[in-house]
Formats: C-alpha cells, structure tokens, sequence
C-alpha cells in the first residue's frame, strides 16, 4: 500500500546520537543474561581444574599424578606430553607454554590438567599432585629485572632533538624516581572455556574471551589442526578490561585439549583464587626519570627509563611499552627526549593488556614530573600544566612525528576549570589547611590526551554481516565483543540508523568466527570505530539495493529516496519499511550483505619509532578534591568533577557510564589496588579478601561527569571519539590531589616521595619524608630531601610487608 509523504518531513529522525539502554540492560537486572557458566551443559560434559607450580623458579625433577587420579570422580589427567599439536599460546613470541614442562618460571604456572565428573572434585584432585622441584634463582621485581639484563624483549628507545645538549642548557633539572603498581582485571565473570568435540575432527569453544580469533588460531595449533575445524563463540563477557584479550587462550586451549583427548564435553572454569593466581596483571613501572626546564617551567630536555614487570614471557608486553613510550608526552609538547622502555622478565605472571594498554603508566610519569616542577617553582601544577600543553600550528608534533590536527585540550580544560570553580576552590582548600593541623584538603586538575588506534597497523581492521529478515527485522554480526562496555548497542543503532529502523527491530547474535573471519581483539578503544564503520557498510549496500529497487517501483531518483522512522520516502511514496523488503524478496533482490572496514592513514616503523600510529586523539580533565587524615593516612575523594571528549557521542547514556566506571577503575589502580608478591614469589594479594578494589563507598558524593561538546576531525563512525581507554587516565587527578594533600603538610616546600597506590602506608610515609625533610631543612627542602627521608623503603621497589 502506497501512503502519502508527511507535510514537513525533516531529518530530525536519527537512530545514533541519542541515548539509549544497553541492549542487554534488562536481562542483566533480571539475571537472564547468558554468559559461558549459564550454558546448559550437554549430557556427559566433565569439569576441568589445572594443577599450578608452587614455587617461582624451578626445575621439575618428579611429577607423580598417582594420587590425582585416585581422587573420587577423576577421569583423566593430561600434561604437556599429551597435547596433541603445539605446546604454545603466546599471543606474538612462542614463549608461553600451556603446560609448563621440565621448568615452572612462576608461582601458579599451570603443570597438568585434570579431568572429573565435578567441578569440585577437579579443583580438590588438582591440589593432591606430588611435584618435586629443584629450586632456582628468581627475580621478582622491575629493578632487579633491570640490574640483571633480564628482559623478554629489545628494550625500546625513542629519541628526538637531541636530549643532552637541551640538559646542558636548561636552567633547572628534576631528577628522581617512580614505582607505579599493576593492577588485577577482576573482571567479575573470571576466566571460563566449554570446548565441545564435533564431528570430523571438529571443536566448538564457546569461552570468555575479548579476541575470539585468536582463540580459534591457539585451540587450533594444539590440536594439531586448521582453523576452520575450530569454531569460538562469545555472547557476551561479564568484564573483560583486557584480561581476555590474550590470556583466555590458556584456558580455551586446555578445556579443547582435554575434550580431545576424552572424546566429551569439557568445562574448565577458574575460580578467582587460581583465576588471580594464574594469569597477568596490568604491568607495574618503575621509572627513573630527569626533565630540564626553564624559569618559567617550560619542559625543554626530558629523559626517562621505564621498566616494566612483564613477567615470565612476553605476551603483548611490547607493544604496552610502545605505547607506553608513546604516551610519555601526554598533553604536552616535548622537544628533545629519550625516551627508553625495557620489558623486565620476572619470575611472576605474565603480565598482560589492561584498560589503557600502557598509555596510563606511560603519560602518569610527566604528570608526576610537572607536578613537582610547579613545586619546585611556587606556582600552580595547572599554570605549569597548560604552558606545556601542545599548540595547535606550532608545537604540535609529537615526539614519535605525528601532527596533532585535533587539538582541543586548551578549550576542554579552560572549560573545566570554569566549571569546577577550580580557583576558588583552591584558595578555599589552602584556608582550610591552614586552620586544620590533621586533616589535610588537596586539590589536582590533570588533563589527557590518548591515542587511538592498535600501534600495530594491521589489526585496525574489522568485519561484519547484516541480515535483513522477509518481515522487516534484522540482525547483526559483528567481529566485535560485548563486555559490558555497549559494543552491540552502539553497533546496532549504527545500523538501524543507516537502514531508518527503530532500534527494536535489530538484534545483535553472538561473536562467532564461522561468521566473520580474522578479526582483531576487541581492545585498543577500537571496538565501536572499527565494527560501527563495518556493519554500516554493510547495512548501507543493503540500502542502496532497497533504494535502487524502490525507484523502479515508485520512480524517482535514487539519491533522493530515504529512511526513516520505519518508512522509506521514494518519489511521493512513503512505504512501510517492512512492505518495501517483502517486495524486493520477491524481486530477488539480496537483502544480506557483508561489511568490512580498515582505518586508513596509519603506518609505524617500529625501528625508528616513529609514524602515524593513531587515527585521532580522546582529551579529557578531571578536577579531584580530598581529604587525608595524617595520623591514620585514610582519605576520602569529595569530589570529582569530569568533561571527557567523545567527539559526536553515539550513545551519550553508554559514554558517560564507561567514562564514569573508567574513573573509578583508574583510582582504585592508583590508590587502594596493591599487588604484593611474598619473598618466594607468591602472589598473596589473589582474593577479594586480601585485594582492594573500590567499593560505592569510594565513589565521590559529588560526582560531575559531562561531555564536551566537539566533533571528531577524523570520518570515524558518526565522527564519534572512543570512551574505554582514555577515560581511566582521568583520576590522576585523585593521585595528585591526594599528594597536593601530604604536601601541605610541608607548606607546598617539599615533594612528597609518593608512589602508587597510594595506600593508607604509602601516604603516611610521604607524610613522614615530608616532615623529615622540612625538619631537616631549615629554608626550603627540595624532593631529594624528601627522598632521602623516605629512604630504603619508599625507593621504588614493591612495598614490603609481611604475610
């Protein structure tokens, strides 16, 4: 049926841009969301545990399996030798085994497999293993990582102008040094694989994992098969944060080698002591740092050496020092640097991607840097921040050669620092802690600049498939996966968007590598660019087939046909979105098409460190306010106030969640989320019980969350910007409110020696280096006062306790 067009039919239509919930919303309230555990389990599934090394560095003499097999329920126990293809699942370097054969290079290194009717029966056999060890030398941390040229990689090195001439003319240099800790994905859904045998050699993994590809090409090389005889499923995840971008291949790959090998279905599902235990951690830091600049506090020289904890093997510790390296400048334009990053192998986890993937441990050292320059100087850290800060035609190449074209961190901040009352509330704060002898008020404002794109070129790539069904409702495929973040819901208003459909009328399937091939992780802030830009492809040839054939129906002018509200506009027609889909079906016209997507414009030459690495640039700032106690070193955030660029938003609802759950995430890391391995190498710090994440109670009362108003300069998908990554840089601004807290302590004379997380104990040794060195110095103390004050035990390394 034919319908008169609407009097005054606009584009004010549009299914992006507008906020909506996220696709799974009501059933993650109701507990109907199917994650891998919720998977009925097929009729003689088994349950899998793995048997972990006790000891940090060691060879295996003996490995008696007797006592495990003896256990009730217990069907089999597999090791290294039975794997019937390849012994691997490093994710770039054939470093990382399964199972650890003839050597363990970790507390936790998975040894065997055994296989029971129950899950508990498993994890109980798991533990009877008689393993007997002949210790080795260990190396735990950074700095001895460092002293002992023990790497899992080249170092990296990036060098511009030339860094020691610019030293030599500088009038003051801050030299010093930093221990930034790792951080626990602790994900709430741990890590999970269900392998199930198919015929002809076939296996179907349906697991947890943010890269499903990868998952598919690892379960395949240890199987000694090809890649289409492996299929990986993923609905969904219940977190992700990038502890299942490569490390879910361990768990996907022992689940497949034990359903192989017993011919039936195997559940292998980690609890969270052995999950912790088992896999990598964000990588701590260890920086040793020295920046020239000049009377006014400009940043002429900087040179920094990072060391990161990467672990027993190297996993993706490249390419996080990359862009570590890459995320050194920030916000800042810095003209002679060398700037180096060695992966220190350790005999602790393997360390491994994390929100941020670097960028946070890379662009928290020059924050810490210009912090105590401002110090040093008496003036505000925000004056000596913004004189720093990357010009728009001037001073806006960054140290690895790319040219900022989208620079708006001087509006986004001036914008903030009107909206926080940044200035008043400064001057409140220093009255305050004039009056108040214990509790101390600080105050931070720190801005970001984060890059977008993987820093290896070939993984900005992405897929997917759009179905349009006979009565009008379509689904989506996508190479992209749901974590929690909204990957699906902003994929599908994208395409409800290009096909003017409701949202109601589209669905998103499962992840699934029968269904589009090769695609990259989930991660890198890429996901919505990258699968957005797909899915619009392909539902836009569907269009333009519908359009084409809707002129030879109505007549018209292809270009002017439209979609919107459910209703295609052709010639004076307006047709129901349904009608027009039945009618093509019976003209034969395809109403199914692929989509494929590739950023453009980037290359890097990892040699020369240089290139065009990222897309586009997120900015972002947050003003932090706190309260620390002196005597007791609790504190509390007051107040966070955060303006975060995401470009032309997609989903203002879903952005300002990930930009306030990135926050809060971001503090925990910095302040109460403390790694702490024993002196035998164990982690002690591997339950809920012993491991701090932030709790309601640690979100501020005062929580001011916006988007800054800007249109992203690059064709990304609606000219949106990203919201995983950037976001959890922003509560710097906790870390350094709560030193701008400890400094007052010292009147703002001396810069307190403080590491993170800031713990209750960190900050009250700062306090005490603060007084020490104020004490000792009868003028003005400068860090190193404070430094040596605070010596041996704040001096960079992992805090000592006992167990």
């Amino acid at each position: 049926m034919n319908h008169p067009v609407t009097p005054g039919l606009t584009d004010a239509w549009k299914a992006v841009g507008v906020a909506r919930p996220h696709e799974s919303a009501e059933l993650h309230v109701l507990g109907q969301a199917t994650y891998t555990d919720d998977i009925p389990e097929l009729q003689g599934t088994l349950h899998a545990a793995l048997g972990l090394s006790a000891k940090a560095h060691a060879k295996i003499v003996a490995l008696d399996l007797a006592p495990v097999l003896a256990c009730p329920g217990v069907v089999a126990a597999y090791t290294a030798s039975d794997i019937p293809g390849t012994n691997d699942c490093g994710p770039i370097i054939h470093d990382d085994p399964i199972f650890a054969m003839g050597e363990v290079l970790y507390v936790g290194q998975p040894i065997f497999i055994v296989v029971a009717d129950t899950h508990t029966n498993a994890r109980r056999a798991a533990r009877k293993a008689v393993v007997t060890y002949e210790e080795l030398p260990a190396i735990l941390t950074p700095q001895q990582a460092k002293a002992a040229n023990s790497y899992v990689l080249p170092p990296l090195r990036l060098q511009r102008g030339d860094a020691q001439a610019a030293f030599e003319r500088a009038p003051h240099v801050v030299k010093g040094e930093l221990f930034v800790g790792g951080q626990e994905q602790f994900y709430l859904e741990g890590q999970i694989a269900y392998a199930i045998p198919k015929e002809n050699r076939g296996m179907l993994v349906q697991c947890s994992t943010q890269h499903p590809s990868e998952m598919q090409h690892v379960v395949a090389h240890a199987l000694g098969l090809h890649s289409h005889h492996v299929t990986v499923e993923c609905r969904r995840m219940g977190g992700g944060f990038g502890g299942k971008e490569s490390q879910s291949a361990l768990w996907a790959a022992a689940a497949a080698i034990a359903a192989t090998l017993t011919k039936r279905p195997v559940k292998l599902r980690a609890d969270r002591d052995d999950d912790m235990m088992v896999t990598g951690k964000r990588h701590c830091f260890w920086y040793e740092y020295e920046v020239g600049h000049d009377d006014a506090g400009r940043i002429v020289a900087a040179r920094v050496d990072m060391t990161l904890r990467a672990g027993y093997s190297a996993d993706l510790s490249g390419p996080v020092a990359t862009r570590a390296v890459c995320h050194f400048d920030n916000a800042y334009y810095l003209s002679d640097v060398d700037i180096r990053a060695g992966c220190g192998k350790t005999n602790t986890q393997s360390n491994t991607a994390f929100r941020g993937f670097g960028g946070p441990q890379g662009a928290i050292a020059i924050e810490y840097v210009i912090d105590e320059i401002a110090r040093n100087l008496g003036r505000d850290a925000l004056d000596i921040r913004r004189l720093n800060f990357y010009g728009k035609t001037e001073r806006n190449e960054t140290p690895y050669r790319q040219v900022i074209v989208d620079n708006v961190i001087d509006e986004l901040t001036t914008e903030l620092e009107r909206s926080s009352e940044y200035r008043a509330r400064r001057a409140a704060i220093a009255a305050f802690n004039a009056t108040s002898p214990v509790l101390k008020k600080g105050l931070a404002l720190t801005p970001v600049k984060f890059g977008i794109a993987f820093n290896v070129t070939h993984l900005n790539q992405a897929g997917a498939l759009v179905h349009v069904y006979v009565d009008g409702s379509v689904l989506v495929n996508h190479g992209g996966t749901e974590m929690g973040q909204g990957i699906n819901t902003k994929v599908m208003q994208v395409v409800a968007h290009e096909l003017g459909v409701d949202m109601r009328h589209v669905r998103a399937s499962a992840t699934d590598t029968s269904k589009v091939a090769n695609t990259s992780a989930t991660a890198a802030s890429t996901g919505a660019d990258l699968n957005g830009k797909a899915a619009q492809d392909a539902a836009r040839q569907i269009r333009e087939r519908l359009a084409a054939y809707a002129v030879k129906q109505y007549g018209g002018d292809v270009a002017a046909v439209r979609f919107l509200a459910d209703v295609v506009h052709v010639n004076g027609h307006e047709v129901p979105f349904p009608e027009l889909v039945q009618k093509a079906y019976l003209a034969r016209v395809q109403l199914w098409s692929d989509g494929f997507y590739a950023t453009p414009g980037l290359h890097w030459d990892p040699k020369t460190m240089t290139g065009h690495p990222f897309s586009y640039y997120a900015y972002g700032a947050a003003v932090s306010e706190v309260v620390v106690d002196t005597l007791t070193g609790e504190w509390k955030l007051l107040r966070a106030d955060a303006l975060y660029d995401a470009g032309a938003s997609l989903n203002p609802a879903i952005d300002i969640g990930q930009v306030e759950g990135a926050f809060i995430q971001g503090t925990g890391w910095l302040t109460t989320e403390q790694l702490w391995w024993n002196d035998a190498g164990k982690l002690m710090t591997h339950a809920p019980s012993t491991y701090k994440i932030p709790g309601i109670s640690d979100c501020p009362e005062d929580f001011r969350v916006r988007l800054f108003d800007n249109r992203n300069v690059e064709d990304s998908i609606h000219r949106s910007k990203a919201t995983g990554e950037p976001p959890l840089l922003l509560p710097f601004s906790v870390f350094f409110a709560i030193r701008d807290a400890i400094s007052s302590v010292g009147e703002h004379r001396v810069n307190p020696p403080l590491n993170a997380p800031a713990t209750s104990e960190e900050i009250l040794k700062a306090i005490d280096a603060v007084q020490a060195a104020s004490a000792h110095s009868g003028t003005v103390p400068d860090s190193s006062d404070a430094r040596q004050a605070a010596a041996p035990e704040n001096s960079g390394t992992v805090p000592e306790k006992s167990a």
